[in-house]
């Protein structure tokens, strides 16, 4: 038996979310997809806000998701935000993000 594994999202709603572990506080969003632009809405939500903008260093840690996956994010989120460092989980270790 053969099974088709594309996925279609038929209007659902992407929920990007980021969690303060310091001061437990959650950060969300609600996207029409996901992606790099939905992505960078989020960082930039968090990281334009008190005290990220003016803290030392604000640590992204991050599964391996598309939007946020490789060197390529890591530069990106370097360049718009010089004291934001991504770190990524273990690839397949999904248990270990606390937002969702």
């Amino acid at each position: 038996m053969r099974i088709n594994h594309d996925y279609r999202r038929s209007g659902a709603l992407a929920y990007l979310g980021a969690y303060d572990v310091h001061h437990a506080r959650v950060f969300g969003r609600c996207e029409s997809s996901t992606g790099i632009e939905p992505f960078t809405a989020l960082v930039d939500q968090v990281m334009t806000a008190e005290p990220y903008a003016s803290a030392r260093r604000v640590f992204w840690i991050v599964d391996n998701g598309s939007s946020h996956r490789g060197k390529a994010a890591i530069d990106r989120l370097s360049q718009r935000y010089p004291n934001a460092v991504m770190v990524h989980t273990p690839v397949h270790a999904s248990w270990l993000n606390q937002v969702g």
